[in-house]
């Protein structure tokens, strides 16, 4: 089945899809990955959220930070996908739809995204370069990535 993917403000999530988004990002960050932190960090309600929709089934979530929330410049971050719907592209294309969001939204303003370590291989294939030495955030090594638009 395709995904069908939109965009939401914060006052535009039904209780029903903050919930899905909420219990998509524990299942993930939390439960899967083991980790306690709290995900609720206070910044959602001044994001963008993009859901990805298989029927009635939440499978994909990015959010965008607004520059000035987090650092000057536009960040992706919270990006999962359900592991039933893993390697099938999914997350690739919300990066892109994000990027894509980051261009309207706001010019053509570097982007900043936070990996998870093992992860910046994948970042660098859509164009992202490290800008920080790696680190850990939560007990998991991270390092910042950064996208000029070309």
């Amino acid at each position: 089945m395709k995904i069908q993917w939109r965009w939401y403000a914060w006052q535009e999530l039904t209780p029903d899809v903050l919930h899905a988004l909420l219990k998509l990002r524990s299942d993930i960050f939390v439960v899967e990955q083991n980790c306690v932190f709290s995900d609720m960090d206070g910044r959602d309600p001044r994001c963008e959220h993009l859901c990805g929709f298989e029927g009635e089934t939440l499978v994909a979530y990015l959010r965008l930070v607004p520059p000035g929330l987090k650092s000057e410049i536009p960040a992706l971050g919270r990006l999962v996908v359900r592991q039933s719907h893993r390697r099938q592209g999914h997350s690739r294309r919300a990066i892109e739809l994000g990027l894509a969001r980051c261009a309207e939204c706001f010019g053509g303003k570097p982007v900043r995204a936070q990996a998870q370590a093992h992860l910046a291989p994948f970042y660098q294939t859509l164009g992202f370069t490290p800008s920080s030495a790696q680190y850990l955030e939560d007990g998991i090594a991270h390092v910042d990535m950064q996208w000029q638009s070309p």
